[in-house]
């Protein structure tokens, strides 16, 4: 296992990316921690994260020096470098002229992480600050023409720190380099599979649980259905799954759903219709934070409600993944900015009393569909697109109407129809609509128009936490705004979004 330390960093969930990618399995916590809860967790090697802030400034994060102390390799990447060797008695400073972006590293010694890496190599940097002073016993292994400290490591102990980003994809051989530090340094093991995290986590969730019963918010998703799985294979009858149709789903969603949850998952499943509920709610509401926390409200309510009528529950189950963490929250109490706040992440009302289990926390959404696929759920579930737990309401940009709602479910339904005739929905992370608050004069049959504007989003990703749009081609995206315009009533322009993540995010709400 391997430590991650959250100083901050946007690649903290990069790097724990990189280090799964070699079956090793890592885990995030914040500065906070204290050297003997690291020896507790028994790491085989801790990684310092990039960060913000400068190590010099009064509340820059800073982790307990003794873990330097504690005979484990550090890998301090960026701010990770400069808290390493500020702690060790050495000196950093601000150079006066940021490094941002491609430089040649120069490698002085091919040992460590540097083991079978050219002696030039690309590498990627983002900093205005540099090692003025190495502690004793260090030597610099790699330098830049900008920074004479691209990277430094101890004589005899096994403590790295590097400058650039290995994370980062612009570093040529920034995995390797990883690597290299997993088996090399560490002596880590390739031992972490799904097939392993389901069978601890069946197991973890067993002794959790014991004889209790457990609710959970399924919505026929990936996460909620991969959840269930694992549940239902830990304590089967002892779980009983609630669906909420909130009014906000897509066109005939909730009947779809329906079949295919009964006919694959065989669980006790309870459905609730409360979409009336849920539309009178968001009447005249346009912000889209204040439509999250109605939703999210109403959800908890409606399900509360349900929830009572399952006795001697003491458990509520959700598929919260780790993006939905992120975004919601500062990562593990760390310094990681919030963007947005998902209706399924933040707590229960206090008067449920139930404890919350969340077994796919700490993973992202290729590894749930990977687990998936370890547990055999179908592959339209596993490869289901995501879609927000608030549903349409969050691509409707204005108040919510049951117009707005036909047309975009009509939309929506034409959309989805031709990206999967074309062979594009595995490929794509999302695909979807969304209605924008303006409309446009157009001409039809000789007459002139003035309706809604559709726009298209469709974009490639791995785990959400960034993203690119997708370059459908020319001829696919003229199908799909011809059939829009000419099929859906209401709607006499289509454009496409070609935003990628960041600075923009997925959805638009």
């Amino acid at each position: 296992m391997i430590l991650i330390i959250d100083f901050g960093s946007q690649y903290n969930q990069l790097i724990a990316r990189r280090v799964r990618e070699n079956h090793v399995y890592c885990q995030i916590e914040p500065p906070t921690i204290k050297a003997n809860a690291i020896k507790r967790l028994n790491p085989d090697g801790i990684i310092l994260s990039g960060g913000p802030s400068s190590i010099y400034e009064k509340n820059s994060p800073k982790i307990d020096p003794a873990v330097f102390k504690l005979g484990l390799p550090v890998l301090g990447i960026c701010y990770g470098m400069h808290f390493m060797m500020s702690a060790l008695g050495g000196t950093v400073k601000r150079t006066g002229r940021r490094e941002y972006g491609f430089a040649e590293l120069h490698i002085k010694r091919q040992t460590g992480v540097f083991e079978g890496i050219h002696k030039k190599t690309q590498c990627w940097m983002s900093h205005g600050d540099s090692i003025q002073r190495l502690p004793n016993g260090f030597t610099i292994s790699a330098a830049t023409e900008n920074t004479a400290v691209a990277a430094a490591a101890h004589r005899s102990k096994p403590l790295i720190g590097v400058q650039f980003h290995p994370e980062v994809a612009h570093t040529l051989l920034g995995k390797k380099m990883l690597q290299n530090f997993l088996f090399s340094v560490c002596g880590c093991k390739r031992s972490w599979t799904m097939k392993s995290f389901a069978r601890d986590a069946v197991e973890d969730i067993r002794q959790t649980v014991g004889d209790k019963k457990v609710i959970l918010g399924l919505s026929g998703g990936v996460d909620s259905s991969v959840t269930a799985i694992l549940l239902h294979k830990s304590i089967q009858k002892q779980l009983t799954c609630i669906f909420v149709d909130n009014g906000l789903l897509r066109k005939r969603e909730a009947a779809k759903l329906k079949v295919t949850l009964k006919q694959h998952l065989d669980i006790n499943i309870r459905f609730v219709n409360a979409g009336s509920k849920f539309l009178k709610a968001l009447t005249k509401v346009a912000d889209p934070e204040k439509k999250r926390k109605i939703i999210g409200r109403l959800f908890m309510e409606v399900f509360e409600a349900e929830a009572k009528k399952i006795k001697g529950a003491e458990f509520l189950a959700q598929g919260t993944l780790y993006p939905d963490v992120i975004e919601s929250v500062s990562a593990f109490g760390g310094p990681t900015s919030v963007i947005k706040s998902h209706h399924n992440v933040g707590g229960l009302p206090r008067k449920m009393k139930l404890k919350l289990i969340e077994p796919l926390r700490y993973l992202f959404k290729d590894e749930v569909r990977l687990l998936g696929k370890e547990l055999r759920l179908p592959d339209n579930l596993v490869w289901r697109q995501p879609f927000p737990g608030p549903g349409l309401a969050v691509r409707i940009l204005g108040p919510i109407t049951r117009k707005g709602l036909r047309i975009l479910r009509d939309v929506d339904e034409l959309l989805l129809e031709q990206i999967k005739d074309a062979g594009y929905y595995k490929r794509l992370w999302q695909s979807f609509a969304v209605l924008l608050p303006l409309k446009s004069v157009g001409v039809m049959g000789d007459q002139r128009t003035y309706e809604n504007i559709v726009a298209i989003r469709a974009v490639t990703s791995k785990d959400a936490m960034t993203a690119d749009w997708a370059k459908l081609p020319h001829t696919l995206l003229g199908k799909i705004s011809n059939r829009i315009i000419n099929e859906v009533d209401g709607v006499n322009r289509v454009v496409y979004d070609i935003s990628s993540k960041p600075p923009s995010t997925i959805e638009w709400e």
